[in-house]
C-alpha cells in the first residue's frame, strides 16, 4: 500500500469551512417548543342554553287540512269542491290568520298540471301558510 504523499487539494493550514448546523437546529427547537407552551389555548365555545330531559309529548293533535288537486285539475279543501281562485285564497287566508296555524296537506293526483299545483303551493306561501307538505307520493312510486 502506498501512501499518498504530495499535493493535496488542501492543506494542514485550512480549516473545513462547512457550517455545523447541529447547534442550530437545536436552538430552533427549543425556541419552536417554547412557543408552543407559550401560546394560551384557542377554545371556540359557544353558550347554548339547552333543555334538560325529554319534552312533554303533545296533548293535542295537529289540525289537518288537506288540499286536493284531481286529475281535471280541480281542487278541493277537505273534499268540498272550491269553486274559484278568490275562494282557495280565502280559505288559505282564514287558515293563515288562526292562532294554531293547521298543517296543509297538498294531495296532487299524478295526472294533475304541474302549472296547477305550482300555483296552489305559490298561493298558500304568499298568503302565510307555514306548515305546508306534499301527500300522495306513493302513487308515483314504480313497481305499484
Amino acid at each position: 500500500m502506498a501512501m499518498s504523499v504530495g499535493s493535496d487539494s488542501t492543506s494542514e493550514d485550512e480549516g473545513i469551512v462547512d457550517i455545523n448546523t447541529t447547534p442550530l437546529i437545536d436552538v430552533m427547537l427549543v425556541l419552536l417548543i417554547m412557543l408552543i407552551i407559550t401560546l394560551p389555548l384557542q377554545t371556540h365555545s359557544v353558550a347554548l342554553d339547552l333543555p334538560q330531559g325529554n319534552p312533554p309529548p303533545s296533548t293535542t293533535l295537529p289540525q289537518v287540512v288537506t288540499v286536493g288537486i284531481d286529475f281535471d285539475n280541480s281542487i278541493t279543501w277537505n273534499g268540498q269542491p272550491v269553486t274559484s281562485e278568490d275562494d282557495l285564497q280565502a280559505h288559505f287566508i282564514n287558515a293563515a290568520h288562526q292562532p294554531d296555524q293547521p298543517e296543509m296537506h297538498i294531495d296532487p293526483n299524478r295526472l294533475a298540471d304541474y302549472k296547477t299545483v305550482a300555483h296552489v303551493l305559490a298561493d298558500a306561501q304568499r298568503l302565510g301558510i307555514l306548515k305546508l307538505g306534499i301527500v300522495g307520493q306513493d302513487q308515483y312510486m314504480e313497481g305499484q
